[in-house]
């Protein structure tokens, strides 16, 4: 299983005015479904993830698309 992130400033077209970063979890066919599965659920329980879309393709290779809003916390002092 392979975990790559990317930063906000590689935003897409249609998260424009919103500022999300991504999470893209790889998972080849040789990995098993249930670890990507509990993979998942802890990124989305602890880490706020939440799922924006899967693939899975013919060669049995999955990829999943996790997202989460980057909070912009301005100071009050």
């Amino acid at each position: 299983m392979r975990e790559q992130f990317l930063s906000s400033s590689e935003e897409r077209r249609r998260d424009y005015a919103r500022q999300y970063e991504y999470l893209v979890l790889t998972v080849s066919p040789d990995d098993s479904l249930p670890d990507a599965r509990r993979r998942l659920v802890e990124h989305s329980e602890y880490g706020k993830w939440e799922l924006e879309r899967s693939i899975l393709y013919i060669g049995g290779g999955r990829r999943f698309w996790l997202r989460r809003k980057v909070l912009n916390v301005q100071r009050t002092v």
